[in-house]
């Protein structure tokens, strides 16, 4: 009898259970390639004028260099903030943020300042070429973020500097 009971209460397990099995989902499509905002048509080579992508085409470079233990804007990076800033004009609605970095010697306070003072001459100098102010953020990443990880003149060099990063 109980083992009767027994088959009985497995087989009505089976029946349920057989009733509960879920369907393959149809593979959908793939999304969309890129994204448009209204009124932007892709040029040829599908970069989107006024995009993150067309910046880095069009400029000269998203990075400026620094000296050891300095801040001003030499000959070099002015030609860069130039090619920079030419672009954010014919684009006046595209917020930007400077990050400033340094090289790994010095405490994480002491970089974090002179990050601090590299991001604001970058700005001060776009400013300064007529971009509103108000269209930049700076911020400071002291030594925390470096490109080159070695602890060499070549790889210091590569740390510092001020990164012009259009947002999205």
């Amino acid at each position: 009898m109980a083992r009767l009971t027994t088959t009985i209460i497995i087989a009505a397990a089976i029946v349920t259970t057989a009733g509960c099995t879920t369907k393959r989902k149809e593979a959908l499509p793939p999304g969309p390639v890129g994204t448009t905002a209204p009124g932007y048509q892709p040029v040829g080579d599908g970069i989107i004028p006024g995009s993150a992508a067309d910046f880095l085409r069009s400029i000269t470079s998203d990075t400026i260099r620094f000296a050891l233990d300095q801040y001003d804007i030499d000959s070099e990076a002015r030609a860069t903030l130039d090619s920079q800033a030419a672009w954010l004009a014919k684009y006046p609605n595209v917020p930007v943020t400077i990050e400033g970095h340094c090289d790994e010697r010095g405490t994480r306070e002491y970089n974090l300042a002179l990050g601090d003072r590299r991001s604001n001459a970058a700005k001060n100098y776009l400013a300064a070429r007529g971009i509103s102010p108000t269209r930049i953020t700076t911020i400071s990443y002291g030594k925390e973020r470096p490109i080159a990880l070695g602890s060499d003149e070549g790889s210091w060099a590569q740390n510092r500097r001020a990164v012009t990063i259009v947002i999205s």
